[in-house]
């Protein structure tokens, strides 16, 4: 018996792909970084939009000193979790530093931000209990929810009428009722209409959680995401999020003014059963939030070079998602034409992200970039000719008239 047999489809489709992709899209090494947004790959210097970095801050100058001076202090690793002997002082600091800026009673620190998704749905949420999901959720979200046992009942991606018609065929029937959406979603980048959901949660009685991951950092006055940019942040019971995107580091949090949340330190298993941050990781991570906190220029910058890369595409026929953000794709209609086009874009100078069915909204193919505050004018423009060239070599006809 091969224990392999089950991922055959899997392989086939791995195999098709890489006949039309000379590159692995998915084993790609940056094998040094010169900079934010450039690094070397494949001996070749190359523009690096597919990194999530979108403030720049994974090479800041504060982190850096921060983290070093942490691993000379602390040392490099915890060797427990937070429950056990991973908490330090740095710890508590950075979960302090977070409740305040987000204007929360609480904070939870997870060692990953896919740990801090799949601990919290899967706690909040009980066998008796209905979870309604976006369907477009992260990968974490639907993981944790099938470790919940709830009742999982999916609604339509951004629509608020059908989460609420779902909401009220339950009628009375007994159960907490616990609605995870996303700020942006990390696909196409669109956003939620985060008013008509909070709503729909008043009106039905249900908890919120809003997952903040891909917005943080970019969206509201200070930074805290689109819940702050649409007035409703007292309306969100959890909001979670990483420190992988804008914050530049690794991990994740959970905020929330509920005064029972430090229960759940003792009950959530991602949490209590991982090895904490390590002590370099925590300082840099607290270095870069006082950047976000001082330094609001960073979010204008990047909401200027999403603007002006997202109407270049439009202006070049390239056909993309619904709203402007730091993630923006373009839609192609078949998996080995995406791929060519990505190995293409890959050896023109540029590195962006492959995302393929079943993971995409709508079975499309997407050709994913992450725009930063870092990048240049320059750089963004030089991104477009890179797409407009792709696709003419890999045959791929543009609606520009």
């Amino acid at each position: 018996m091969d224990i392999f047999t089950k991922f055959k489809t899997l392989d086939t489709a791995f195999e098709q792909l890489s006949a039309v992709c000379k590159h692995n899209p998915f084993g790609t090494t940056i094998e040094k970084l010169l900079s934010a947004t450039v690094g070397i790959i494949n001996g070749q210097e190359t523009l690096l939009f597919g990194t999530n970095n979108y403030l720049g801050l994974s090479q800041s100058d504060a982190a850096r000193h921060a983290a070093s001076e942490a691993a000379l202090k602390y040392g490099v690793g915890t060797t427990g979790s937070r429950i056990a002997n991973g908490t330090y002082s740095l710890h508590q600091e950075l979960e302090h530093d977070l409740a305040k800026f987000f204007n929360r009673r609480s904070c939870m620190v997870f060692s990953t931000g896919y740990q801090a998704t799949l601990g919290m749905v899967s706690t909040l949420a009980g066998k008796d209990d209905y979870l309604f999901l976006d369907a477009d959720c992260h990968a974490s979200i639907y993981d944790g929810s099938r470790m919940s046992q709830a009742q999982i009942i999916r609604f339509r991606h951004n629509d608020a009428d059908d989460l609420r018609k779902r909401l009220r065929r339950l009628g009375d029937i007994p159960g907490n009722k616990l609605i995870v959406v996303e700020g942006v979603y990390s696909m196409f980048g669109d956003v939620i209409p985060l008013k008509e959901f909070t709503q729909v949660k008043k009106e039905e009685k249900a908890c919120l959680m809003i997952d903040e991951a891909h917005s943080f950092g970019i969206f509201g006055e200070h930074g805290r995401g689109i819940a702050e940019r649409d007035g409703v942040e007292t309306d969100i019971d959890f909001t979670v999020g990483t420190f992988s995107k804008s914050l530049g580091t690794v991990g994740g949090y959970c905020v929330s003014d509920h005064p029972q949340m430090d229960l759940l330190r003792l009950c959530t298993r991602p949490y209590m059963f991982t090895a904490s941050l390590p002590p370099e990781v925590i300082a840099a991570t607290k270095a870069n939030l006082e950047i976000i906190k001082n330094h609001p220029e960073l979010r204008h910058q990047l909401h200027d070079n999403a603007s002006r890369f997202y109407h270049a595409l439009r202006q070049a026929g390239f056909l993309t998602g619904p709203d402007i953000s730091s993630v923006i794709s373009i839609i192609l209609d078949d998996v080995p034409q995406a791929a060519r086009f990505w190995n293409r874009v890959l050896e023109l100078g540029a590195y962006i992200n492959l995302s393929l069915p079943p993971a995409t909204p709508d079975n499309r193919p997407l050709l994913r970039a992450s725009i930063a505050a870092a990048h240049t004018t320059d750089q963004i423009d030089k991104l477009v000719q890179i797409y407009i060239q792709a696709a003419q070599d890999v045959g791929l006809t543009l609606n520009n008239k």
